[in-house]
C-alpha cells in the first residue's frame, strides 16, 4: 500500500542519490538508512554498489527482501546503530527519515553512528523537509490533503493533516487511511507520526560537531521538489523552499 500511495516508477530518489554519490566520488559500499520498502536501496545496488538497507520496521524489511532483492537488509534504529566500523563509503538517508530524530540526543546518536559506520572521507547524503519553510508560511497547514489511489483492486483514500508543535520543534502528521465506501469491510486507520523541524544552519552545526564538512546544502532541485530534479542538474544555492538536501563528507583526520 505504501508503494501504491507513494509511487516512484522512475526511481527518482535513487537516481538523485546515485548522482550525488558519483559527483563526489563515493566508494561502492552504501548504507541506505531508513530504507523502507527497499526501492532506493535496490536502485543503488543496480547501479553497481554493494548496498545494505536498514530499517526499524520488520514489515518494510520483509517486503524489501521479496520485492527489491539485491541489497542486504538488516533491522537497525537510526537513533543509534552499529553495523561495523568504517564498513561503508556512504550513508544515504532519504524522504525525511533523518527527521525521525526528534531530540538533540537522537540526532547526536544518528550522526555518531554514521561517523562510526563511514570510512574516512565517506559521504552522508540526506533529503528531508526544510524546517525553515514553516517560518511564516501556513500553506501546508491550512487544510487536509486528500489523495486517492488503488491497491490490489480496491480504491483507497488518505487524508493527511499537518500541524506545528513549536515547543517540541516538530511537524506533526495525522493520516487517516480509508477504503472507498468501506469496500474491504475495514474501519478507517489513523496513523500518527512527526518530523523534527530542522533548520539549515542548525543542521550545519550538528554536522560540524560530528566531524562532517558540508559540501552541498540546498532546497532543490531534488526528488520531491516541484519541478523535480532531472538528470544532470546541479544543486541550487538557496534553502528557502520546503525540501532540504545535504551532502557532507566525514573529515579524514
Amino acid at each position: 500500500m505504501y508503494e501504491a500511495r507513494f509511487p516512484d516508477p522512475d526511481r527518482l530518489a535513487g537516481r538523485w542519490a546515485e548522482d550525488c554519490l558519483r559527483r563526489h566520488g563515493a566508494g561502492p559500499r552504501a548504507l541506505d538508512m531508513g530504507c523502507g520498502t527497499g526501492r532506493d536501496a535496490a536502485h543503488l545496488h543496480g547501479a553497481g554498489r554493494t548496498v545494505t538497507g536498514a530499517d526499524l520496521s520488520e514489515a518494510m524489511l520483509a517486503h524489501a527482501r521479496v520485492h527489491h532483492p539485491g541489497p542486504a537488509y538488516v533491522r537497525a534504529d537510526l537513533h543509534g546503530f552499529d553495523l561495523g566500523r568504517s564498513a561503508f563509503d556512504a550513508v544515504v538517508c532519504l524522504d525525511s527519515s533523518l527527521l525521525y530524530c526528534h531530540t538533540n540526543d537522537q540526532l547526536d546518536g544518528f550522526l555518531a553512528s554514521c561517523r562510526r559506520a563511514l570510512a574516512p572521507g565517506g559521504l552522508l547524503v540526506a533529503e528531508m523537509r526544510n524546517g525553515a519553510y514553516f517560518l511564516g508560511r501556513t500553506d501546508l497547514l491550512d487544510a487536509p490533503s486528500v489523495n486517492a489511489f488503488s491497491w490490489q483492486g480496491t480504491a483507497y483514500r488518505s487524508t493527511t493533516t499537518l500541524s506545528v508543535d513549536r515547543t517540541a520543534q516538530l511537524l506533526r502528521r495525522t493520516r487517516v487511511w480509508t477504503a472507498a465506501d468501506g469496500a474491504d469491510g475495514a474501519p478507517p486507520v489513523e496513523q500518527r507520526s512527526a518530523w523534527r523541524l530542522l533548520f539549515p544552519q542548525e543542521l550545519r552545526h550538528f554536522l560540524a560537531a560530528h566531524g562532517f564538512e558540508v559540501l552541498e546544502l540546498h532546497d532543490g532541485p531534488g526528488p520531491r521538489t516541484e519541478p523535480p530534479w532531472r538528470q544532470g542538474e546541479l544543486p541550487g544555492v538557496t534553502t528557502d523552499a520546503d525540501r532540504l538536501h545535504v551532502v557532507a563528507r566525514l573529515h579524514t583526520i
